[in-house]
């Protein structure tokens, strides 16, 4: 891939003059400063955490029924609109799936677009998207006095784009990803002090997956690190794993592939990311191997489907636990980090992560070293895995839902979607209580061989899905759950079906709220302790998204985005018949159609529909006297 710096401006140039430790480090604690006010949403996750939680409390339990439209924002995109707006200093950002624009808005004044970023790029980069031409949303960056507030993005075709966060001015764009090679970009970019995290997109084509840490006033690479091959592209530390050597050590991206096949053996990450500045590691997951077909990659095929602990200046991993070794199911594993302090059931006061997997299981591991704490099945219907086994870290499996060739494989739950897959989560630590949007959906899986070609999609494999044992097969609903999960008990509290996946993600308030949308077009709330049903609203557009909540001028708002895609939505989107189509989602989401279509934007809701346009003036044009 390229290292090449496309387009500097003077601005980029002129922050390349030294800068000093302290400028550096108050940038970040401006940006972890900002992420704890509740009048801003600044990056993916709220914060550092990657909780998705508000403290506010004026909508609650008890008056959210009155919640009302108080303005919308259409963004005349029509592809899946996953992820969420950013919300800093009085402005939305709001980004769109390909041709990936970005919005500025006034909240005080929505009317009149601030400024609008529409990039040119590579249309080609379509035809190797794996699953709709979705985006994850922007990141932002606070300034430095000398390079301005920034507005991250990433394009489909593979660059990564700065833009001033005040005019829209391209600062600087660099190529991380090549599309000749199927390799894109849908990921949210990260921002950790003084650099920009980005992931890659691709697995599905062979692509051979890294991170890249960028510097965020510049553009600059400033370190790679690698899924699969040699410890020094891998960039591990010395002490990698040293904590928990089973896991695995040194010389093992060679080792567990066979030939060079790990040259083109996926583990790309296009999720999401958690920070903790305390440990300075960057979180996150990688995904599956290439290609699906399991004969065709014999060995654990490491450091695919792996929680990494990354450090944020040199990017060495501390450790690497790999959930799914040697993955027969495209249980890619890039879900949602969300860190907590909690005691484990001992009593001892721990830093923990916790993890949904794609594969079923929700992991929490020690975040300081990679330790194993827990690893509790999804829903009771997961049948992959009788359990994982908390000593070794190594899954049971049953071989009865394996996908070797020469072998239908029927009734395998959850699906190559997972009963996880890229929604963003939230979890509210007044009630130690994850609100997980779950997909309830299993297949049937048929291996097949095939050559890699440069480009090409390089699977192996025709699924059929369709709802769980839970959900209704032959009227083709039933197809996902909302639960409140507890990572220290193992216990659900709660849990709700829905007719279709949970796909986008929840948000939890102190207004003892979880806020979340659906396929078929609604944003519901529901009571967080109890899982009852409290308010819905019909969107124009089924939601891949996950909500925000921010205050302004003494207003609580919840915001959402609006427009069906994504993987569950091909079949509507391109408009695919076969079932099998769309790695199987046009099966699986046969009756999207008759509920919702596409059309992509934002609305934002508070209490009685109080709002910006109150004032009858606000928006209004003023004629000269």
């Amino acid at each position: 891939m390229k290292k090449l710096l496309n387009s500097v401006s003077l601005l980029a140039v002129l922050a390349v003059a030294p800068l000093g430790l302290s400028i550096a480090a108050s940038a970040n604690d401006e940006l972890d400063r900002l992420s704890k006010s509740e009048e801003n949403w600044v990056m993916p996750g709220k914060n550092y955490h990657s909780n998705n939680y508000s403290t506010l409390t004026q909508i609650t339990a008890a008056n959210v029924k009155e919640l009302r439209p108080a303005w919308s924002f259409s963004t005349g995109v029509l592809n899946g609109h996953e992820g969420a707006p950013l919300v800093v200093n009085g402005k939305m950002y709001i980004h769109t799936s390909f041709p990936n624009y970005t919005f500025a808005l006034n909240l005080d004044d929505p009317t009149r677009i601030l400024w609008q970023d529409k990039p040119k790029q590579n249309p080609a980069a379509r035809a190797v998207a794996c699953c709709d031409l979705v985006n994850r949303g922007l990141a932002y960056w606070p300034g430095n006095g000398i390079t301005p507030p920034l507005i991250l993005k990433t394009l489909l075709d593979g660059h990564v784009v700065a833009l001033n966060a005040n005019t829209g001015e391209t600062v600087w764009k660099v190529e991380n990803s090549d599309i000749r090679v199927g390799s894109t970009l849908t990921i949210a970019p990260y921002v950790v002090k003084d650099y920009v995290i980005v992931g890659s997109s691709g697995a599905e084509l062979g692509v051979r997956g890294y991170v890249t840490a960028y510097d965020v006033r510049t553009g600059e690479q400033k370190w790679r690190a690698y899924a699969t091959g040699p410890d020094e592209d891998l960039l591990l530390a010395s002490d990698f794993n040293i904590k928990n050597p089973h896991y695995g050590q040194k010389g093992l991206g060679l080792a567990t592939w066979e030939g060079d096949a790990w040259k083109i053996g996926g583990g790309t990450n296009w999720g999401w990311y958690a920070y903790d500045p305390d440990t300075n590691l960057i979180y996150f997951g990688t995904g599956n191997p290439a290609p699906w077909n399991e004969t065709m990659r014999p060995g654990d095929n490491k450091w695919t489907m792996t929680i990494f602990g990354r450090d944020a200046d040199t990017g060495q991993a501390k450790f690497g636990y790999q959930k799914t070794p040697h993955d027969e199911w495209d249980f890619a594993g890039v879900n949602f980090m969300t860190l907590t302090e909690q005691k484990d059931k001992t009593g001892k006061d721990r830093k923990l992560l916790t993890h949904p997997d794609r594969n079923g299981i929700v992991y929490t591991l020690d975040r300081t070293n990679g330790d194993l704490v827990s690893a509790d099945k999804i829903d009771d219907t997961v049948n992959v895995f009788k359990t994982v086994d908390i000593a070794s870290g190594l899954p049971v499996r049953d071989p009865e839902y394996g996908t070797r060739m020469d072998h239908l494989g029927k009734d395998i739950c959850p699906s190559a979607m997972g009963y996880h897959n890229q929604g963003h989560d939230s979890y509210d630590p007044t009630k130690q209580l994850f609100f997980l949007g779950v997909n309830h959906i299993c297949m049937d899986w048929e291996p097949f061989m095939l050559p890699y070609r440069a480009g090409q999609f390089f699977v192996g494999a025709t699924l059929n899905m369709f709802p769980g044992p839970k959900g209704n097969r032959q009227a083709g609903e039933g197809l996902g759950q909302i639960k409140a999960y507890n990572s220290i008990t193992g216990q659900f509290k709660w849990g709700k079906m829905e007719r279709f996946a949970v796909w986008g993600g929840t948000t939890a308030t102190a207004g003892n709220i979880v806020f979340y949308g659906t396929l078929d077009g609604f944003i519901k709330a529901r009571n967080s302790d109890t899982g009852e049903l409290l308010w819905k609203f019909k969107l124009p557009s089924g939601v891949i998204g996950y909500p925000i909540v921010y205050e302004h001028n003494g207003i609580e708002y919840v915001a959402i985005m609006y427009g069906v895609g994504g993987w569950p939505g091909v079949g509507l989107v391109f408009d695919l018949q076969d079932p099998t189509a769309g790695l199987g989602a046009v099966g699986a989401f046969k009756q999207l159609a008759n509920y919702t279509q596409m059309g992509g934007g934002v609305m934002v809701f508070s209490l009685n529909g109080n709002g910006p346009y109150e004032d009858l003036s606000v928006g209004e044009y003023k004629a000269a006297n």
